[in-house]
């Protein structure tokens, strides 16, 4: 099957029997699924658990996927609820820096499609900034001093290339609420930088 087929088409092969069509759905997605578990729970194993059980939740719930929405925000709200309930689970994590909501060879840390790779902003870092940015250690540290509901945000943004309505579905937030915690993302990451220089 070709790489050009759409998600709806995929999924519309595997309700007529093809049950290759969902191993391409997973192939699809399984480096962005996993790189957003990790960027949620910051260790691998925990990572490869939440997307392997995010995988077959969305398997288990195709059936009430509706065709009329775009498969690719359904799923990552799968996955966020899937590393909220693990994180919720672990003793050392301190839930209340997420938000309130219920609901391998994957890839890794050393991925190269951070999100800082295609920052855009209306109102933009300073250029000796945006020269800090370029190195990628710097920019991983910072990151994981990010608020965690910034964090989830900026992913699904800028790796995962989620329109913010999208990251609203994702996160069960409304758009205005989005909106505004991406600007507080990008605020909180330009006040490190300039700590930095």
């Amino acid at each position: 099957m070709k790489n050009d087929v759409t998600d709806e088409q995929l999924i519309a092969n595997y309700d007529t029997g093809n049950e290759e069509a969902f191993a391409l759905l997973i192939q699809r997605y399984l480096k962005p699924v996993f790189n957003f578990a990790y960027r949620l729970s910051s260790d691998t194993h925990d990572a490869e658990d939440i997307a392997q059980e995010s995988f077959l939740k969305a398997w288990r719930k195709l059936k009430q996927y509706k065709r009329d929405k775009n498969f690719k925000p359904w799923l990552f709200s799968i996955v966020h609820n899937t590393a909220m309930d693990l994180l919720r689970k672990k003793k050392d994590f301190v839930f209340s820096d997420f938000p309130a909501q219920s609901g391998s060879a994957l890839g890794g840390e050393n991925d190269e499609n951070f999100f800082i790779e295609s920052l855009t902003d209306p109102d933009p870092l300073p250029d000796e900034i945006l020269a800090k940015t370029e190195n990628k250690k710097l920019v991983e540290k910072l990151f994981t001093h990010l608020a965690p509901i910034y964090k989830e945000v900026l992913q699904l943004r800028y790796n995962n290339d989620l329109t913010f309505e999208e990251i609203g579905e994702v996160l069960g937030k409304p758009l205005h609420t989005v909106k505004s915690q991406h600007r507080r993302a990008l605020i909180q990451l330009k006040e490190m930088l300039k700590k930095d220089l």
